[in-house]
């Protein structure tokens, strides 16, 4: 009979030539953790243990889950499995941005109720993300088209709207006539809309709800320099579109005529400018063409009347390609002055197509020498160019000692001021300072700071979203629903089919009582942006269930701010402004102490096929299902994280799964080979025999430590898992290479364990079905996700042999394998008594030998 020693070293026959069967593993372990729904979730902010909160951005559940959204959630779900073998407590929920455009334009495009086909969808990708083995605390789940979420969207709107921070007014708003409804600033791309490349945007005049994040634009724009742990160019993008300006507001008084010394009319024309130093050179005022005074002046003249509709015609033209800096300048002379209050000359006032309303005053002093844009236009119409800026040269002359003017336009502000009156011979930045002062002593102009950031746009005239909680009365004008009639529920059927929004049809939802008089009442049709869903979905995470408030502060206050928060570089401007906005709101609120919801950001790259990213749009969409069918979801989300940095762009190909898929098999060949001596290990049976080679028994634990260093190394830092899975290949390697002589050595099982203990663990991050299969089958409890991560021992991991090239007149000729404490002396002997290197030397004199420690040999000769 067999000892039990020797039934461990030979296994049985599946143990032994086991095959790698995801479909029949994977599965099995996919019901088992379904029924634990404790495994992932958040332990009790009481633990006392350190919290990490990890969350992907979450999905509009408009389709079925592609190959994009599995690299961005593999990515999490890596970083939460890591840290909870860190010992953290980890909140790593998932929910669905359920409303809004994306969700309704996919519904109507297959002919089904939003409602139906959004509910449909989320039970498809759930079901899509379990296969995959990602670890979402689904006990948090939520689901913002659901009353219990959108509730709360109302009872913020209602708060900001008594903080006066949401208010209503009519403005010229951006149209998209394919999704039949506004959008804001941030949902135009070079003129289009961002959801339909193709459809130019148009303007139109609407009354719509705003809020004001304007009053935030300064905090937003200082609060990135607190975000040492977003991505340089996601705060780049963010600071260009807050658009700071720091100017002046400068009043020019107009004028009845052309005579500096006559009366004013009483009305001023504000411009807002940043050179006020060049306000000497200011030959004419430009007005946008929706000018409150232009509207004034073509009413009184029918010539001029026509002309700046042809410049509106012309700025929308513009706007809608993108860039109405871009156009050709073009004006019209209104045949009014207005008084320059520095140099008391009368400029003639212009209306210009270039200049826009949403900017500043929507007037701009035009300074044609020292303007790009001003220059085209002052010399398309004959306007005097007064030179009011010299470059700054020794004695404030030129380099050959003339007083020459400088190439135009000139817009340098290291330079001096000439033509300027008192303020002559200043520097620009100095004279900045004392004109500022100087028109603010006046009366006529005050130092300031503008921003490019406009008030958020949040009205949509589209059903699918979050019903704006206000009703219109004639007798007491606006008036906000009472928090205790909240929800405003959105009726449960309307014809969908029907362009823009059927809900002023219904007349149960738009017909009521008016909560102030009690007579009647018409409810507010438009709904809410769907980014007011997603600017503060992770604080309900927190505390889903609270059925009182939006979350308990104190909750929030362990949990936040969220410790790394990954998605999309798309959403830098659109969903990360908007999220910074609703916290600093909430903060002030007293609702949440952080001032900004997330430490860490990670923008993933995209998966490209085909040349363009992975969306339905493209018809490239690579299923996740297919690929677990024919791979398994291990592999899958493996070759996600392994096929490039995860901040670069991944260029699919499916035979890369593939060739996961056979590492991953010829690891569970290589465990399942000793699963059964590591198991009999593990129960206390210690075998005698021989032993591991001292130098095999080196290698293998020196390559081990050094991947452990790598993987916790690559968890902490760069997150480029595609290196350290790289480490694990090797490591692999090495193990199968050396299977020979451990199966031979018996007595060393607990080297033999501690080592494929350790991959394993390496492994359960990336590949956790598999992981949880091998660590079952060497006789361990099913804990893997709390198993503590190995801790590599840098004595261990240190090389005893480095490799040094060495380089003659630059050129590699050999490498010499010397001992990690070799001086450099010895070194330098080693390279010289190399044969190749003494060929290459020959009879040549050496002129200089240069040795980098540990790391290269040079020699010049001649």
């Amino acid at each position: 009979m067999a000892t039990t020693s020797q039934q461990a070293s030979e296994g049985t026959a599946p143990e032994r030539e086991g095959r790698y069967m995801p479909a029949e593993i994977e599965p099995r372990w996919a019901e088992r953790w379904a029924a634990r729904p404790e495994l992932y979730a958040a332990e009790p902010e009481s633990t006392g243990k350190k919290k990490f909160y990890v969350l992907e951005m979450l999905p509009y559940p408009s389709g079925q889950l592609h190959m994009g959204h599995v690299r961005n959630y593999a990515i999490g779900d890596a970083l939460a499995r890591y840290m909870w073998m860190q010992g953290h407590n980890v909140l790593h929920p998932m929910g669905w941005d359920a409303f809004g455009l994306p969700a309704e334009n996919a519904a109507l495009k297959n002919n089904t109720h939003p409602r139906e086909w959004t509910v449909a969808n989320i039970a498809a990708m759930k079901r899509q993300m379990n296969r995959m083995g990602f670890s979402y605390d689904w006990a948090r789940e939520i689901t913002t088209c659901m009353p219990e979420y959108y509730r709360w969207n109302q009872w913020f709107f209602l708060k900001m709207y008594e903080r006066g921070l949401a208010y209503r007014k009519k403005s010229k708003v951006n149209w998209c006539s394919q999704c039949q409804t506004v959008l804001a600033n941030e949902q135009v791309v070079d003129g289009r809309c961002w959801r339909h490349e193709d459809e130019i945007v148009e303007q139109r005049d609407l009354e719509q709800w705003f809020l004001r994040t304007t009053q935030y634009a300064a905090e937003l724009l200082d609060g990135l320099g607190k975000l040492p742990g977003w991505p340089e160019k996601v705060r780049t993008m963010q600071r260009n579109w807050i658009g700071r300006s720091d100017g002046a507001m400068v009043d020019f008084a107009l004028l009845p005529e052309a005579d500096p010394e006559a009366t004013p009319t009483g009305d001023l024309i504000t411009v807002f400018t940043t050179r006020i130093d060049t306000i000497f050179g200011a030959t004419s005022l430009n007005l946008a063409p929706q000018h409150p005074l232009v509207q004034r002046f073509v009413a009184e003249d029918k010539k001029l009347a026509a002309e700046v509709e042809t410049l509106l015609t012309q700025q929308e033209a513009a706007r809608e390609l993108g860039d109405v800096t871009a156009l050709d300048k073009r004006g019209a002379f209104t045949g009014h002055y207005a008084r320059n209050p520095f140099s008391g000359e009368a400029v003639p006032v212009w209306v210009a197509n270039y200049v826009v309303m949403d900017y500043g005053t929507g007037a701009i002093m035009n300074v044609p020498a020292h303007d790009d844009r001003d220059y085209e236009f002052a010399k398309k119409y004959g306007l005097e160019i007064r030179v009011v800026v010299l470059p700054r040269r020794e004695g404030g002359l030129t380099e050959d000692g003339e007083d020459k003017e400088p190439l135009l336009p000139f817009t340098r502000e290291d330079s001096l001021l000439i033509n300027s009156g008192d303020f002559s011979g200043l520097g620009c930045e100095e004279a900045q300072k004392q004109m500022g002062a100087f028109a603010e002593k006046g009366g006529f102009g005050k130092v300031t700071t503008n921003f490019r950031l406009r008030d958020w746009g949040v009205s949509r005239q589209r059903p699918w979203g979050t019903p704006i909680p206000m009703i219109y009365c004639e007798k007491c004008g606006i008036v906000p629903v009472p928090i205790d009639q909240l929800p405003v529920l959105l009726p449960e059927t309307w014809d969908y089919k029907q362009p823009g929004s059927p809900l002023g049809n219904i007349d149960s939802f738009v017909n009521v009582t008016c909560p102030k008089c009690g007579g009647k009442g018409r409810r507010e049709t438009d709904t809410m942006d769907t980014f007011v869903d997603s600017s503060w979905y992770f604080y309900r995470y927190t505390d889903p269930k609270n059925a009182e408030v939006p979350f308990a502060t104190d909750i929030v206050a362990y949990w936040f701010p969220i410790d790394q928060y990954i998605g999309g570089v798309e959403h830098a401007i659109l969903h990360l402004i908007y999220s910074r906005f609703w916290t600093k709101v909430m903060r002030d609120m007293g609702l949440v102490k952080n001032d900004e919801p997330a430490e860490r950001l990670f923008t993933q790259g995209m998966v490209i096929k085909d040349g363009h990213k992975m969306s339905k749009s493209k018809g490239n969409v690579v299923s996740p299902d297919d690929m677990i069918a024919r791979y398994g979801a291990d592999a899958t989300r493996m070759y996600s994280l392994f096929a490039a940095p995860p901040d670069r762009d991944l260029d699919w190909q499916e035979d890369g799964v593939a060739g996961i898929s056979r590492f991953l098999s010829r690891v569970y060949r290589l465990v399942m080979r000793y699963a059964a001596r590591v198991r009999a290990f593990n129960d206390g049976h210690v075998a005698d025999g021989p032993k591991l080679g001292d130098e095999t028994r080196t290698q293998l634990l020196r390559k081990l430590h050094q991947t452990i260093e790598k993987m916790t190394q690559e968890f902490s830092d760069r997150w480029h898992f595609n290196t350290g899975i790289a480490a694990i290949m090797e490591l692999s390697n090495q193990l199968i290479a050396a299977d020979a002589e451990m199966d031979k050595a018996t007595g060393d099982d607990e080297a033999i364990a501690h080592m494929l203990e350790s991959m394993i663990l390496l492994l359960a991050p990336l590949a956790p079905y598999l992981a949880a299969e091998l660590w079952e089958q060497i006789g361990k409890p099913d804990t893997l996700l709390r198993t503590a991560w190995p801790v590599a021992n840098p004595l261990l991991a240190a090389e005893q042999f480095l490799e040094i090239p060495v380089q003659v007149n630059g050129k590699l000729r050999a490498v010499v394998k010397m001992p990690v404490d070799a001086t450099e002396e010895q070194t330098l002997a080693a390279a010289l008594k190399d044969d190749r290197v003494a060929a290459a030397v020959g009879d040549r004199e050496v002129l200089r030998q240069v040795v980098v420690p540990r790391k290269l040999v040079n020699l010049v000769v001649k």
